[in-house]
């Protein structure tokens, strides 16, 4: 039965939510789901609102920012029926916590920059309920989290404490340097080792990133956007030429990429 009219939007949505998992003549797809069942869709709602908004789609961001909102009130659902917590246990500790952590808006503490801001957020998260358990200064950060996201935020936590180049000068030096073991490792180096030290050049890059100011999740979200544009461009030209892309040689091919790269700059111009 659809949901009461003239309930708050957001009460019609926890109804709606309601209705799906009742076993009384609910969804069986939504009564078959668990939390684990669910956390892909919950992420994989979050990349695509952060698609939206990179392609500037305002009607797309609306919609898939509803999809997101979906993934709390589903969560809260599963929460309410094994009796653990509600949506508005939910909205009612997010809603302390930024309270908590605005001092400088909900209270007298001063804060005249995005730094100072940053200081008082992490002192008052220090003083949580449970962040004095934690025992290293590399605690809270998500082992969910995609890697080049998780790798920064390790960096960003290490050089609170000291634990950081003087500036992206010492980065790059550090990348020459696992460039060279790199390479030894593909000469000689077994697959365990190429992929140790892959990843401790996937670390350093991340770490450039981050002290330009650069997030690295979202340079290389951009980069593969910017391949797939340049390579369906690439494929598009050749296949107007009459030349299957299985067919083309890898000469023409780059010739092509490089055409769509030049396409791009005199578009930009």
């Amino acid at each position: 039965m659809p949901p009461k009219p003239n309930k708050h939007p957001i009460e019609e949505l926890i109804a709606v939510m309601a209705a799906l998992r009742n076993p009384d003549g609910g969804c069986p797809w939504d009564l078959e789901q668990d939390f684990k069942s669910i956390v892909p869709y919950t992420i994989e709602e979050a990349y695509e609102v952060a698609d939206a908004i990179e392609r500037n789609d305002m009607e797309d961001l609306r919609e898939e920012l509803g999809d997101l909102l979906l993934q709390p009130i589903y969560h809260a659902q599963m929460a309410t029926e094994v009796d653990q917590f509600t949506i508005e246990d939910v909205i009612r500790d997010v809603t302390e916590k930024m309270i908590s952590r605005h001092p400088h808006v909900f209270g007298d503490r001063e804060a005249h920059s995005a730094e100072d801001v940053d200081k008082i957020w992490d002192e008052r998260k220090k003083n949580e309920k449970g962040a004095q358990n934690h025992k290293s200064a590399l605690d809270g950060v998500t082992k969910g989290l995609p890697a080049l996201l998780r790798a920064e935020k390790l960096q960003k936590k290490a050089a609170k404490v000291g634990f950081e180049w003087p500036g992206p000068a010492q980065v790059l030096d550090k990348l020459e340097e696992e460039l060279a073991e790199m390479r030894e490792a593909l000469e000689k180096g077994t697959l365990e080792q190429k992929t140790d030290e892959l990843g401790d050049l996937l670390f350093v890059l991340a770490n450039l990133g981050r002290m330009m100011g650069i997030n690295p999740e979202t340079a290389l979200r951009e980069c593969n956007n910017k391949f797939e544009r340049r390579f369906k461009g690439l494929e598009s030209d050749l296949k107007a030429k009459s030349i299957e892309l299985k067919d083309a040689s890898l000469e023409q091919m780059e010739q092509e990429w490089t055409l769509q790269k030049q396409k791009e700059r005199s578009s930009a111009a």
